[in-house]
Formats: structure tokens, C-alpha cells, sequence
């Protein structure tokens, strides 16, 4: 899903000729082109939705807004972790998908780089 998420503008710059500000959304910072409203203020909030500032809004309607998306789960779902989110759907216990096999500590964990790496290894052709 794609949400409209309300943010507070933390600061403005420029980037290859674009006006673009770092906002933030309930403590996630992205970075957001502001061209659709050129006057929008450090301090302000505003609704992006992928990566715009589209609506100038008021604080106690973002805060409002902000709150009810996270009791909903909405922010963590536009915002979080994919790899966390898919295990939660699949019911699994660790946001790592290998949590028990040799890559448990991340990619690539443990004596093999790779399946095959690991086949060969069992297999003495290394």
C-alpha cells in the first residue's frame, strides 16, 4: 500500500536544481522534493505521498494523523524493514530468513560465501 503520510519539514536544500527537504514521519527521515509547494517552511508539515510534498497541513492534524497510523501499523508497513515484514506475514519467529541455518548471522555468515560454496566445500572439491 501507498499511503499519503504527513511529515514536518526538518530542513531545505537543493539538489540538482530541485527544492528538496529532509521530513520527518513519526522518527523515519526521508528525503522529499518540495516543487509542489515552493514556500512550505522548515517547521511545517506536509503530505507526501512517494517522495512529494503535495498538501501543506496543520500540526494537530498531522500529529492526529501520525498517531492513528501507528496504532494501525500503517507506518511500519509503508516505512519498515520489507525482510521483517515479510517473516511476520509468514509467521516465523526471526526477522532473518535463515535464523537457522549456516547464513544465521546475515548473508553470507559461517565457513561458506554461497549454497554452492558450501556443496563443493562438503564434497572436498575446494
Amino acid at each position: 500500500m501507498c499511503l499519503a503520510v504527513p511529515g514536518r519539514v526538518l530542513d531545505i536544500g537543493e539538489k540538482d536544481g530541485t527544492r528538496m527537504a529532509t521530513v520527518d514521519f513519526g522518527g523515519v527521515q526521508k528525503e522529499v522534493c518540495l516543487e509542489y509547494l515552493p514556500d512550505l517552511q522548515v517547521g511545517e508539515y506536509a503530505i507526501v505521498h512517494v517522495g512529494f510534498a503535495l498538501q501543506r497541513l496543520d500540526e494537530e492534524s498531522a500529529r492526529q494523523t501520525l498517531a492513528l497510523f501507528e496504532e494501525l501499523g500503517m507506518l511500519q508497513e509503508e516505512f519498515g524493514d520489507p525482510w521483517e515484514q515479510a517473516a511476520a506475514q509468514a509467521g516465523a519467529d526471526s526477522p532473518w530468513p535463515f535464523a537457522d541455518g549456516p547464513y544465521a548471522d546475515g548473508p553470507y555468515a559461517g565457513e561458506a560465501t554461497a549454497p554452492q560454496e558450501a556443496q563443493e566445500a562438503q564434497e572436498g572439491r575446494q
